[in-house]
């Protein structure tokens, strides 16, 4: 049953001492008239409108509790239920059963998610991330249609696509802890030369054997030399 709000309380109270019947004030506020007794018996017997407790076994976890796995979760302590239960068990010997966290997690508003896969950003990467933003900050749409981008990458044929579960706060930006890293290695793979400009994907080519100078500039001669082509871009204008 939905709790009846504090302001709602207050306002049958009103009533009551006002002497209007508990059956035509709860069609007034749309609630039962048992609950009309309940709040009224509940004001007079302890002067306070707190609902009555209910019956079982009290919560193990108190909000300092939950606001401590929250933090355990959101400052990337902790990734999963498990280890927050270890946490918990190790630093305030508290003992809970994961499923209580994640229940915990969630009253939060917390959710459960597959972790993004994205390439490794070691701290030089993210440094230089940041100059070139603020290099180009300023750069008109205009500018950046002149741009054609290229690279390799390697291509694995065989690998465990696996999943990875975190809890996040889904008003919180994609924070490291809740991405799963990258990387370009393993057998059984197909090395691929591509690229990309404001007009979309370009011309791309399979590499096969070592990747030298002269294969590198065969690969410019045809496929970037045709993409400028398809995309009607001159060669003096553009910025590779």
């Amino acid at each position: 049953m939905k709790p009846i709000p504090f302001y709602q309380r207050e306002r049958i109270f009103s009533l009551v001492q006002e002497g209007i019947p508990s059956h035509s004030i709860g069609s007034r506020e749309d609630v039962s008239h048992t609950s009309v007794n309940r709040i009224r018996r509940k004001k007079e017997e302890t002067g306070s409108f707190d609902t009555i407790p209910k019956p079982g076994r009290p919560r193990i976890l108190t909000e300092r509790h939950d606001r401590n796995i929250a933090r355990l979760i959101k400052s990337g302590e902790c990734s999963n239920a498990i280890q927050v239960q270890k946490s918990l068990i190790s630093n305030e010997n508290i003992f809970v059963s994961a499923s209580t966290i994640r229940r915990s997690l969630k009253r939060q508003g917390l959710v459960a998610r597959v972790k993004k896969k994205k390439p490794l950003l070691l701290k030089r990467h993210r440094i230089a991330r940041k100059a070139f933003a603020k290099k180009y900050r300023n750069w008109t749409i205009e500018d950046w249609r002149r741009v054609v981008w290229s690279d390799e990458s390697k291509f694995l044929i065989f690998g465990s696509d696996g999943r990875e579960w975190c809890w996040k706060d889904p008003n919180l930006p994609l924070l490291p802890q809740y991405i799963k890293p990258t990387v370009k290695f393993g057998r059984g793979s197909v090395m691929v030369w591509g690229c990309m400009s404001a007009f979309g994907v370009g011309k791309y080519c399979k590499i096969d054997g070592r990747m030298d100078g002269e294969l590198y500039r065969e690969i410019l001669a045809d496929e970037f030399i045709g993409t400028l082509s398809e995309c009607d871009l001159s060669i003096d204008d553009v910025i590779f």
